[in-house]
């Protein structure tokens, strides 16, 4: 039996997942969720074969809920499903960890030949993504996401996402000090001088949805 979980904080787009899944023998849908944290716990209940996320998750976004899954979960295998297609966050992915990538706007059988691709422990990714990934091969810079950890992450969304840094203690439980240190770190790293610019940066990457 495949099991499988969805993240997506778009209601109608986990109904279509779960047709699809429920459509194939031996498939079955172990978890939804549609945040980021939640869907940590449930992978972390569950142990899923396959986890099907998307890239803008609220409270904890695809990126890091990868690199969180391939540190807690490594058997997990992740397939980015979502509407971002540009270079920057298909190479942030891969970056942290992701099996597969797969478009919205890509046809039923892709979706379908990612799972089951992944599920036999194989990398799978569309059209547009191959083609994207073999221009990239030719150039030389990489993500600044690639260098933050990945509570630096987590905390860097919370700040783009106008949480304090004692909002951000008290929702991660660590001190502000903790907070105060993984901020710096993190507003180093993107380069920028204000929580504005960080915004921006975090926008431009896809820490949060504009």
């Amino acid at each position: 039996m495949l099991r499988i979980l969805i993240a997506d904080d778009h209601e109608i787009v986990r109904k279509a997942l779960r047709n699809v899944i429920e459509a194939q023998p031996g498939w079955i849908v172990c978890g939804e969720a549609a945040d980021g944290q939640a869907a940590l716990d449930i992978a972390r209940r569950t142990g899923p074969t396959v986890a099907i996320l998307d890239v803008g998750l609220p409270a904890l976004n695809g990126v890091a809920l990868t690199r969180r899954l391939k540190q807690e979960r490594p058997n997990v295998n992740v397939l980015i499903f979502t509407m971002h297609d540009d270079e920057a966050t298909v190479r942030d992915a891969l970056a942290a960890g992701a099996e597969g990538y797969v478009l919205k706007t890509d046809s039923e059988k892709h979706l379908v030949a990612a799972i089951s691709a992944l599920s036999a422990g194989r990398s799978y990714f569309s059209p547009f993504i191959t083609d994207q990934r073999t221009k990239a091969e030719h150039e030389e810079h990489g993500s600044r996401l690639e260098n933050f950890t990945i509570r630096e992450l987590e905390i860097g969304q919370l700040i783009a996402e106008s949480n304090s840094n004692k909002q951000i203690a008290r929702r991660l439980d660590i001190s502000v000090k903790t907070v105060e240190s993984h901020r710096f770190a993190a507003m180093k790293k993107a380069g920028a001088h204000s929580a504005a610019e960080f915004v921006r940066f975090a926008i431009r990457h896809n820490l949060i949805q504009p």
